[in-house]
């Protein structure tokens, strides 16, 4: 039992950083971008052609990862997303679904559609047996990793002079910009660290996840449903929703093989039929 919890808590601090930067371009930007999964699949291809085809470091590859897809997030904030924000969602999904289907035809040509798998360090292989629990490794790592980004992520949203100015665009644009506030850095910044978290997550979930290019559809329902259960008015909501979910996935697919796949859509009804606005809304105490 509390090895399966272990594994949970694992899968969902990997879902949480690779829907974090939704719920931030979401929640905070109020842009809805489904192509977030296109970044967390270029992490992991930038990632397996490192490791794979030109014997880079594992360690290396994970802030390579984040960089590179950081860099294409900014570009295609500056060139493309900036002209949607004014619209309406239904364009912003539109384009954003477009978007999905030109990365998945781009990772079709370029790597094949076959499911691409890569080598982790030693350091990262094997489990430690403690007692009755079975702790894995690569799933302490990310467990630990995780929760260092999250804990960073939501002192500079709450804390800093860049989250308030953030904060600030959002609420009311015209008026930030009056007061000297760099609206449109503060969306280029915030989007590209949203695509680089993508980006590493991908890169960390090439071992648990299947990296192939169907994974930006396969993926976005997932982080879809650690947004709309968690709220998109702080980074704690989809931190805990993720959590809740990754446990609820693992542990169903455990106990219950023909139906685990139905446990993680299950909760996700309880959650919403008990806080229809998510765990973490605007206005909820």
């Amino acid at each position: 039992m509390l090895t399966i919890l272990f594994d949970g808590i694992a899968y969902g601090m990997l879902l949480f950083v690779l829907a974090c930067g939704l719920s931030v371009t979401l929640g905070l930007m109020n842009f809805v971008n489904l192509a977030h999964g296109a970044f967390a699949m270029a992490g992991g291809y930038i990632t397996v052609v490192l490791i794979n085809k030109m014997g880079v470091s594992f360690w290396l590859c994970l802030p390579v990862a984040f960089v590179v897809t950081a860099l294409v997030g900014a570009v295609l904030e500056r060139l493309l997303y900036r002209r949607l924000y004014g619209k309406s969602h239904l364009d912003q999904v539109l384009f954003s679904i477009g978007i999905v289907f030109m990365a998945i035809a781009a990772a079709d040509w370029s790597m094949g559609g076959q499911q691409q798998m890569t080598s982790l360090p030693a350091s990262l292989t094997g489990r430690w047996e403690i007692g009755t629990i079975s702790i894995g490794r690569y799933r302490l790592f990310i467990i630990v990793l995780c929760a260092v980004l999250a804990a960073g992520l939501q002192y500079i949203l709450s804390y800093t002079r860049l989250g308030s100015r953030l904060r600030a665009a959002v609420d009311d644009t015209r008026t930030a910009r009056g007061l000297g506030i760099g609206v449109d850095r503060i969306f280029t910044l915030t989007f590209a660290a949203g695509s680089g978290l993508a980006g590493l997550g991908g890169a960390l979930g090439i071992e648990l996840m299947a990296l192939d290019p169907q994974f930006p559809l396969t993926t976005m329902i997932y982080f879809l449903i650690v947004v709309t259960v968690g709220g998109t008015s702080s980074i704690t909501g989809p931190f805990i929703a993720a959590l809740l979910l990754g446990v609820a996935d693992v542990a169903g697919k455990y106990y219950f093989p023909d139906f685990g796949a139905f446990v993680i859509y299950a909760v996700m009804i309880v959650v919403l039929l008990v806080r229809p606005q998510g765990l973490f809304a605007r206005g909820q105490k």
